[in-house]
């Protein structure tokens, strides 16, 4: 069992008892290519094959290893790793502390132990440490440290500040085993209405670049090594300019289009990423049209992965591709169609077959070794050419130091996750990020003309979309807006309904409020002066009711607190805004999506951001 183990030194070593193994593979005074060849020597087929999957898995509330999941239709962890040979794996929810994570972790180790090499696996996560609750986007932050999410990052614009998140996050994660980050996600936000924005660094391509390449040194440190967390950077080759702002997890959003002839301005921050050495590139699912290259899904593009990616600007890292290109599957028991974009009418072994053809190394949430191995033994796929990728796979294994060092110490894993230290950091990165967008002054009971912002302590307070309770520990909480002294308003940028339970994950649609919402902050603002925060997930559309307010607030994930000791003034507003705020639907409709900056007339530019006063 888990206690049982020395987790300082002992490794997941094969028993070997018939002596056939040639165990130089573990020596780690080797160089590791020479392991790695040591090791491939003696995989079967079906090793290999398992190399090439690495999907989501779930984790027992209680530690233990999962038996099975309804939800995203997963099997028992037995089945992926005794039967089908995988030790790749995107670890969804997981339990409530760090321990119990790191127990979970210890006995997936034990299990990739008990197979015939021995070959640990390597836990991979999407985010964790912010608000996002999106399951194959983001995650809850739970025991971790809460930081603003990637765009509030940028809005701080500090790269000193992106790297100490990268490394307080690489602590947290290798703690409990991950070691594998399923991002930065560097795509430019050029369409106002793409849903996956939030997770960029914003519109511009040099602050995307800087702000990137400091993320990927604090996760893996000058070089990938035994103490790093791989980056497996998106969405190559920049996923932001899709039509009509959908978002190709879906049929409708499949079409990446460059109206503005700016294909080569999204490949900007990936070019900060590769001089910054990150270890993996993961393609997004879009399929670009009206471009130079062949117009399928970019993890099927041979033109994008081996001419752009690997010739071009000589990536050697592994690539893996979007989760779910080859089958279909069930999310929420609501079918989702495999993301096979320009290539819906080949069967799955045909997708998988391009995928390999295409040059990418894994297969992101798909599990089915036995399709690749039907591959090989029928003649379409060489064993040569999958040896390319276990090369590249088994390398960033031994490099990480899973060999040496598969366990994690289960004590110390509750001392670092979420230490006081982490917290207080990501703490103070929330109210950092928060970005004043307008201040109006407010004249006084004696006659003088003040800004709004801080508010003095201790006024009467209307609030919306804050608890009370919280509200209370700034002022004396009323129930009208006719009572108070200030309103405080929080705000969620629009989006549209969805047909499906997943896709009401991804925000689409208009980013203009109802009639209803618009006429209720204007009825407030008259009533009362009124500060109104907003969760700028998307640009949301403010001009209906930006002149009523009294102060106006940006935020991309921060708690009730952190705003209010940022009205108070306990705290300083540093954030600038990360894009272009555009003015009306009509201006978003007309922006060219592969453009930065290119909505007419914006309520707020880039870099806008206002301070208080000395």
């Amino acid at each position: 069992m888990t206690d049982q183990l020395n987790y300082e030194t002992d490794a997941a070593a094969p028993v070997d008892t018939a002596g056939e193994l040639d165990l130089r593979y573990r020596d780690a005074s080797l160089p590791v290519a020479e392991r790695v060849e040591i090791l491939l020597s003696q995989m079967t087929l079906e090793e290999k094959a398992g190399l090439f999957f690495q999907t989501m898995i779930a984790a027992g509330e209680d530690g233990t290893l999962s038996q099975g999941d309804d939800m995203f239709g997963l099997p028992a962890t037995d089945e992926y790793v005794g039967r089908r040979l995988m030790n790749h794996f995107n670890v969804l929810q997981t339990p409530p502390t760090a321990e119990l994570i790191a127990e979970w972790h210890n006995r997936l180790q034990e299990a990739a132990a008990a197979t015939r090499l021995g070959i640990p696996v390597t836990v991979s996560t999407d985010p964790r440490h912010s608000y996002t609750d999106n399951p194959l986007s983001g995650m809850l932050a739970g025991s971790f440290s809460v930081w603003p999410e990637t765009m509030g990052l940028a809005a701080v614009g500090d790269e000193a500040l992106v790297e100490r998140f990268g490394d307080i996050a690489r602590q947290e994660y290798t703690a409990v085993g991950i070691r594998v980050a399923l991002h930065p996600q560097i795509d430019l936000a050029t369409e106002p209405r793409w849903s996956r924005a939030l997770q960029t660094f914003g519109e511009d391509p040099e602050l995307a670049g800087r702000m990137g390449a400091a993320y990927i040194r604090g996760f893996q440190g000058a070089e990938l090594g035994h103490d790093s967390v791989a980056t497996m950077t998106k969405h190559f080759p920049g996923g932001g300019p899709q039509k009509d702002g959908e978002d190709p997890h879906f049929a409708h959003g499949r079409e990446q289009v460059y109206p503005g002839g700016e294909f080569e301005t999204h490949l900007k921050p990936f070019e900060a990423a590769f001089e910054a050495g990150t270890s993996q590139i993961m393609p997004y699912y879009g399929m670009p049209v009206g471009t130079e290259y062949e117009e399928v899904g970019f993890g099927f593009n041979k033109s994008v992965i081996t001419g752009l990616l690997r010739e071009r600007y000589g990536f050697d890292g592994i690539v893996c591709t979007d989760w779910g290109l080859i089958n279909d599957a069930a999310i929420f028991g609501q079918p989702f169609p495999a993301r096979a974009w320009g290539v819906e009418h080949l069967t799955p072994r045909e997708r998988m077959k391009k995928v390999i053809d295409a040059g990418v190394d894994q297969f992101g949430g798909e599990a089915d070794p036995a399709m690749l191995v039907d591959l090989v033994n029928s003649g379409e796929i060489t064993e040569e050419r999958l040896d390319i990728s276990a090369r590249r796979l088994l390398r960033e294994k031994f490099v990480l130091g899973l060999f040496e060092q598969p366990y994690v110490d289960v004590e110390r894993a509750s001392r670092v996750v979420g230490s006081a230290e982490f917290v207080a950091a990501g703490e103070a990165a929330q109210r950092a990020a928060i970005t004043l967008l307008v201040n109006r002054e407010q004249t006084d009971a004696s006659g003088a003309a003040r800004p709004t912002l801080p508010l003095a302590r201790g006024l009467r307070l209307y609030v919306e979309g804050i608890a009370p309770e919280i509200a209370a520990e700034y002022g004396q909480v009323v129930a009208t807006p006719a009572e108070a002294d200030v309103a405080i308003l929080r705000l969620q940028a629009p989006f549209e309904e969805r047909p499906t339970v997943f896709e009401n994950f991804f925000h689409s649609g208009s980013l203009d409020y109802t009639a209803e919402q618009i006429a209720h902050v204007r009825e407030v603002a008259a009533a009362v002066p009124t500060v109104v925060d907003v969760f700028l997930d998307r640009p949301a559309i403010l001009t209906p009711f930006v002149g009523d307010l009294a102060a106006l607030t940006a935020n991309w994930g921060a708690s009730p607190r952190a705003l209010l000791d940022v009205l108070v003034g306990d705290a300083a507003p540093k954030g600038r805004m990360p894009f272009d705020l555009p003015s009306s639907m009509a201006a978003v409709e007309a922006n060219r999506s592969d453009v930065p900056f290119d909505t007419a007339d914006p309520l707020f530019r880039f870099g806008h951001g206002l301070s208080y006063s000395a």
